[in-house]
């Protein structure tokens, strides 16, 4: 009985490996081609597995491609749940935010030319089906919050936040074309990063808080 259990753990455990293997091989490819020009032969052999193991866990690219769209919503809707912002006050809950979300664009450099390549491809066919409006649900909530309790100046919520995850994003956005004009300058260092964090933190809070 102990040898069936262990054997069916493991089981989960290297199908769970598998599958994240084909994602990040999949985000990869998509964020390359899009979801028209990436192709399953070029994901399997990234991932060093056959299309067949593709087609047993995603069943097409089509599925393959709503799961590599979904992933991030669901990890940076888990990193933000675990901030409980609401009991923070609005500007450190918004400095949170900001850290997050740059922290989570360092470390994942193919995210946003893979939502590039959704809007330019498909015009977000396959972007509204991933539930991104639950991310947002975070970030306006601080926004409401700081103005009804006077920390921030009256905002469209909702503009203000376009704005912030401009800011935020768009650095990482552009960095394949910008590193051409500073060569000398290495962008994605954990020390410029950094230095990008602080600098959009002080910029979004003097743009958002109330003034005497």
């Amino acid at each position: 009985m102990t040898k069936r259990v262990t054997k069916s753990v493991r089981q989960i455990r290297d199908a769970d490996v598998t599958q994240q293997q084909i994602l990040d091989a999949a985000e990869v490819e998509f964020a390359r081609h899009g979801l028209k020009g990436a192709r399953l032969s070029a994901i399997a052999t990234r991932a060093c597995i056959t299309t067949a193991t593709i087609h047993y866990y995603f069943e097409n690219k089509e599925g393959l491609y709503k799961a590599v769209l979904q992933r991030p919503v669901d990890e940076v809707q888990a990193m933000v749940s675990q901030l409980n912002l609401d009991h923070l006050p609005p500007e450190d809950a918004l400095e949170y935010i900001i850290r997050t979300a740059i922290a989570y664009e360092a470390t994942n450099p193919h995210r946003q030319m893979l939502w590039f390549q959704e809007a330019s491809q498909n015009q977000g066919l396959y972007f509204k089906q991933a539930n991104v409006s639950s991310l947002h649900e975070h970030l306006l909530k601080v926004l409401e919050r700081g103005m009804a309790q006077g920390c921030f100046r009256p905002l469209d919520p909702f503009l203000t936040l376009t704005h912030i995850l401009s800011v935020c994003i768009f650095y990482f956005t552009v960095h394949e074309n910008w590193k051409h004009l500073t060569p000398e300058i290495n962008r994605l260092s954990p020390e410029m990063v950094e230095k990008h964090t602080e600098a959009a933190i002080k910029f979004t809070l003097a743009g958002v808080k109330k003034t005497a």
